[in-house]
């Protein structure tokens, strides 16, 4: 959120915005994770074939019931998604990259993505300990 630029106009309206982080994460990467998503529909357990696959493929590893896709999950539509989030959202980040406020992350995984975002932060919020340890007791 905000995914239009009119929910962002409204979100200046409600709050003062000082910072925008795009994670940049290519297409295909997406497509790739969200087409190997497959779930136990009775009890919603999730399985992701390249993180976390079933013992057996196509089978919940506690009931031995089959997994299935959800149609939103299927490579067509998760295409379709994909290109109409793009559409609606590239508007927003140019939005915010004209205010000055955008602050762009690239990568395909979380464990080295991650590190660059939280060093931004810090350099966003004050530093809690650091604080605390110069407060007089």
């Amino acid at each position: 959120f905000p995914r239009t630029v009119a929910q962002a106009e409204a979100l200046d309206k409600e709050c003062q915005v000082d910072t925008v982080i795009d994670l940049d994460v290519p297409f295909e990467t997406i497509k790739c994770r969200l087409t190997a998503r497959w779930i136990h529909p009775a009890s919603g357990r999730g399985y992701n074939l390249e993180f976390s696959p079933p013992k057996v493929q196509g089978i919940d590893d506690i009931t031995g019931e089959p997994l299935v896709q959800r149609d939103d999950d299927k490579p067509e539509t998760v295409t379709k998604r994909l290109q109409a989030y793009d559409a609606q959202t590239k508007p927003v980040l140019e939005y915010y990259r004209e205010k000055g406020l955008l602050k762009s992350f690239s990568g395909t995984e979380t464990n080295k993505i991650w590190p660059h975002i939280h060093a931004f932060l810090q350099t966003k919020l004050p530093d809690v300990s650091q604080k605390d340890a110069a407060t007089p007791r």
